[in-house]
């Protein structure tokens, strides 16, 4: 796996994908600028060699030219982050965009245009990533959050540099920290599932059964399994023609000496709202009108004596409904029990849209071992599928 650390860019320009896909409020501040912080150490390794850095990246999802989705907008944000002066040119292929990486000197940064005012760019357009080729020396892919998808800046742009490619360091962080997991973590192995539907997470449990020891089913996905087994849950949130499918990977997991945990009670609530009436109830004889909204009091106490024998954590979903204050202890405990393995020497991975957003909310982000800086591409890389990003630089 080539990375940064098998080049020198002395003089060299490098062409770098970046994903500096970042919120912005009404007046085009950035208002969460983790992936542009995410990506800094590759640029200054770049830079500190004696090259030059060329960035490129997307930003929201224009219908072609769209001025609010110019990244003219983060470019004061890059800049302060790296504490190097970022040059922007308002265009990322033909005459305008080469004059600029041309007169680039060594030391200095060009900032692209929305690679995504052209539809070529997600078209994985041949002729559109070799214009982009020539603006660099050395092809660095260090966007995670778009290594899952073939467009001409991620995948289509690598077969141009034969030789001169390789992982930025966030991406072959990225790599390392899902082979942990899969492949050569350090046993006993855990995995939390949470979220709301078991249909979003059976690719990953189908394959990451051959991979862990304990698999811990939280959240609203709970109830299908419950109810496959003959509980009663209520109102709570259920996929029913999943309940098979449900029984399937108990059966599965047993098969494969996994040991399943999934809670034994739940804070119920009689409506879903932050305002509504709760009780504590067995997760299998949850009252109609009644819907399980977060793990109960023996639930957590059994995930923190899991977790805390565990070496590998992977954890992928919230245990309740964490948007809502009355509803978020059982995540919140469970983020305390993950953040206490860690600090005895477990690895912990967290990944996926929703448990990034509760470990951010609630502080965990500097007590696990990595947060992954994309969600679907995290997804598929647990499901067992070569991204197409990261089988480009392999090749």
């Amino acid at each position: 796996m080539k990375t940064l650390n098998d080049f020198n860019f002395e003089n060299k320009k490098a062409l770098i994908r970046v994903d500096f896909n970042v919120p912005l409020n009404e007046n085009f501040e950035v208002t969460d600028d983790t992936r542009i912080v995410s990506a800094k150490p590759t640029i200054i390794k770049i830079l500190e060699d004696g090259g030059s850095c060329i960035l490129m990246s997307h930003l929201g999802r224009p219908k072609g030219v769209q001025e609010e989705f110019s990244l003219r907008h983060i470019a004061k944000k890059v800049e302060e982050i790296l504490g190097v002066k970022v040059k922007f040119v308002d265009a990322c292929v033909g005459e305008k965009a080469a004059a600029a990486a041309a007169a680039l000197q060594p030391g200095e940064i060009l900032l692209l245009e929305n690679l995504r005012f052209h539809k070529e760019e997600e078209a994985g357009d041949k002729a559109f990533a070799e214009q982009l080729s020539k603006l660099g020396d050395i092809y660095v892919n260090d966007a995670f959050g778009t290594a899952h998808r073939a467009h001409a800046s991620t995948t289509i742009v690598a077969a141009f540099f034969p030789k001169n490619k390789c992982f930025g360091y966030l991406l072959a962080q990225e790599i390392e920290s899902i082979n942990k997991v899969l492949k050569d973590g350090e046993k006993p192995v855990l995995a939390v599932l949470g979220g709301a539907k078991v249909s979003s997470k059976i690719t990953i449990i189908e394959n990451i059964l051959d991979a862990v020891d304990h698999l811990i089913i939280g959240g609203g996905m709970a109830f299908t399994f419950i109810k496959a087994q003959g509980g009663k849950i209520g109102n709570s949130i259920c996929e029913d023609d999943k309940q098979e499918l449900a029984l399937d990977i108990l059966k599965k997991a047993k098969a494969k000496n996994v040991q399943v945990h999934i809670p034994v009670d739940v804070i119920a609530a009689d409506a879903f709202s932050n305002d509504a009436n709760t009780q504590v109830v067995d997760i299998d004889v949850i009252p109609d009108g009644w819907e399980g909204v977060d793990a109960g009091p023996k639930s957590r106490k059994q995930f923190h004596d899991v977790v805390m024998q565990c070496k590998t954590i992977l954890w992928n979903g919230p245990l309740g409904v964490f948007e809502m204050e009355s509803f978020a202890g059982g995540t919140i405990e469970l983020g305390n029990s993950i953040a206490e393995a860690t600090k005895n020497g477990a690895f912990s991975l967290v990944g996926g849209g929703d448990s990034v957003a509760a470990v951010k909310q609630f502080g965990f982000e500097d007590k696990v071992s990595y947060v992954s800086t994309g969600g679907g591409a995290m997804l598929e890389s647990l499901e067992g599928i070569v991204l197409p990003g990261i089988a480009a630089i392999l090749e």
